[in-house]
This record gives structure tokens, C-alpha cells and sequence, in this order.
């Protein structure tokens, strides 16, 4: 949608192809050629933010002439704050929440790094101050310039803002920023579910023939196996191109919440039994645990749980429910089979 800014006949299932295509190739070739891609995308990004941080701190100081600054009057005026009560919050958080998948890749491709408990420790550090700067700096900034009913909002609100100060060409730069964005999610993402199902290959969670790699060490089939969904959604984006979409976005940001609460259970689980019979393998430690770990499991629960009673996002509850209830069951259903194979070549050693 974003390049049919530019080229309004080129067909949207067409752009994601080439897309796809194109970044599947890019992973496909190395682990080098990932990581170049993904740091001139994070830069354009960083270097975008850190700009509008600065132009959108200048407004609300009234240090530009020309434009009014509001001040604090949007923060404060207009219903203060919650002023559709708490439940605009629940929708929120369920919606954006698949912005943040991803964060986990730090551990995923530190494991393939010259020094990865160096590499871990700066990446998982940084990318906190990341989303506390980049992220809540920006949304700080657009709900102090732009009232949260305003008509702008319906549009790119970085838009208005570069509109507010009379930034030629405005939409074309954002688009631009905003490409690039999302060319790092598939890049990146494409890459973290890649690792992932090599890894249930290795520990029998997938079928072995995603364990194979090519010259490079990439692992050659567990990529063209994730693509597979990408293709498929490309196929759905040319039957129902209106409908796609919105339902990616609601589906992944329940998936999300239940991703992070099993990560959540996991690290608790396993951090206590590492302290108990390996003490020595816990080189990166998680500050304020237990307590953090049992924070972010109600805060993802009472999330998950008020979907349930909100409209719009009842259904996205019960699908994601559903996911999970198929997740267990497959989860049970590998184990007999795995526990089924070990017994039948005990069996066999016996009879040898």
C-alpha cells in the first residue's frame, strides 16, 4: 500500500511478491547480507526519529516561529487523560502489540556472533532504551502537538506534525521511513521464524528436514518453509485485499500476548532451576526476578483477559484461544510420538 503511494497501478499481492522474493533472497545468501540489510533499515529509522524528536520537541518548546505551541493543553484538557476509560488502553496494547514481536531476536542472532555474551548483554540493554526513547519519545510527542480527537490523526499523525511546520514534500518522506520499517520487520522476522523452526528440527519439535543447511551454514529449508506463509498470505492479499491485513494485525497481537506469556513461565521455571543445579550457566541474569517475571505475567493476563469483554476484540480472543488450545495438543502429540520412536529403538538394540 505504501509504494502504491508512488505507483498507484502496480497491484498490492504483486509488491508484497517482489518483496518477499527479494528479502528471502537476502537471508537465503548469508548472515551478513541479513545484517547489512537490517542496518541501513534501523538507521534510516533511528536517524528519522531522532530528528522528529528533536523538530517536535522544538514545537511543543514554542521555538519555532510561526507555530503555536499547545503546551500541555492536550495532555490535560479534552477528558484528561483516559478520557474513553481504561478499556481504550486493553484495545490499544492488544493492537500494537505485534510492533514489539521481535525483540527476542537479540538472543536469536547473538547466538550466531564472534562474542555472544557480549553481544546479548549490550543488545538486550539497548533495545529497552530503545523503545522507552524512540518509541514512547515519539507517541509522547504526538499526543502533546496533536489532540487525540483530531481529523489528522486519520491520516500519518508524523505527517501533520511535518505539515504543522510546513516540511515540503511530508508525506513522501514519512512513506519512505515508513517503508523502510516495514521492510525491517519482514527482513527480520523472516530470519528470527527461520532459526526458530531450525531449531525445533534440532529437538525433534519439526521434521528433520528443515536441519539442512547449505555451504554458508544457512539454514536453507527451515527459510523456504517460513516463506511458505508469507506466499500464502500474499495469495490471500489477491482474493481479499480489504480484509487481509486487519486481520494479520489482530491476529498476531493476540498471539503476541500468549508468545510472551509462555516466555514469561518459561524463564521463571528455568531460571529457578538453573540457580538450583547450574549456577554457573546463568552468565546473563535478569534483573529483579522473581518479581518482574510475575509482573509481566498479570499485566499479559489481565490484557488477554479483558479481550475477552471488549467488541472488537472478542473474536481475536476466542481464535487466539483456540491457537493455543492446538498448540497444547500438538505439543502432547509430538512427546507420544517422540517417547513411541524411543522405545521402538530401545526395542530394536534389544533384539540386535
Amino acid at each position: 500500500t505504501i509504494i502504491q503511494y508512488w505507483f498507484p497501478s502496480l497491484p498490492s499481492w504483486g509488491v508484497s511478491l517482489i518483496l518477499t522474493f527479494l528479502l528471502t533472497l537476502t537471508n537465503l545468501y548469508s548472515v551478513k547480507s541479513f545484517g547489512e540489510f537490517e542496518y541501513w533499515f534501523s538507521l534510516i529509522k533511528v536517524v528519522s526519529l531522532v530528528l522528529f524528536l528533536l523538530l517536535g520537541g522544538a514545537i511543543i518548546l514554542g521555538l519555532i516561529p510561526g507555530v503555536e505551541s499547545p503546551g500541555a493543553s492536550n495532555l490535560l484538557h479534552r477528558g484528561g487523560f483516559l478520557p474513553n476509560g481504561i478499556s481504550s488502553v486493553f484495545l490499544g496494547v492488544a493492537i500494537v502489540m505485534f510492533s514489539f514481536m521481535g525483540t527476542e531476536i537479540v538472543a536469536t542472532a547473538a547466538g550466531e556472533s564472534a562474542q555472544p555474551e557480549r553481544a546479548i548483554t549490550i543488545a538486550t540493554n539497548t533495545v529497552i532504551y530503545r523503545i522507552l526513547f524512540f518509541y514512547l519519545g515519539s507517541i509522547l510527542i504526538l499526543v502533546t502537538i496533536l489532540p487525540w480527537d483530531s481529523s489528522s490523526l486519520m491520516k500519518s499523525p508524523f505527517v501533520s506534525i511535518l505539515e504543522l511546520v510546513n516540511v515540503p514534500a511530508a508525506a513522501q518522506i514519512m512513506n519512505f521511513i515508513v517503508l523502510t520499517a516495514v521492510l525491517s520487520c519482514l527482513n527480520s522476522g523472516l530470519y528470527t521464524s527461520s532459526r526458530m523452526l531450525y531449531s525445533m528440527a534440532q529437538k525433534g519439535d519439526a521434521p528433520r528436514m528443515f536441519l539442512k543447511v547449505n555451504k554458508k551454514g544457512i539454514p536453507f529449508n527451515a527459510i523456504v518453509g517460513c516463506t511458505v506463509i508469507s506466499y500464502i498470505s500474499v495469495g490471500f492479499n489477491y482474493l481479499s485485499p480489504d480484509k487481509i491485513f486487519l486481520f494479520l494485525v489482530n491476529a498476531s497481537g493476540g498471539v503476541a500476548l500468549l508468545v510472551y506469556l509462555v516466555i514469561a513461565f518459561s524463564q521463571l521455571r528455568m531460571r529457578k532451576k538453573y540457580e538450583k543445579e547450574k549456577p554457573e550457566a546463568l552468565k546473563i541474569r535478569m534483573w529483579l526476578f522473581p518479581y518482574l517475571t510475575y509482573g509481566t505475567i498479570a499485566a499479559i493476563t489481565s490484557i488477554f483477559i479483558a479481550m475477552a469483554f471488549i467488541d472488537s476484540l472478542r473474536t481475536q480472543f476466542y481464535l487466539t484461544l483456540l491457537i493455543a488450545v492446538f498448540v497444547v495438543c500438538s505439543y502432547f502429540f509430538m512427546k507420544k510420538k517422540k517417547d513411541d520412536s524411543s522405545l521402538s529403538g530401545q526395542g530394536n538394540k534389544r533384539i540386535s
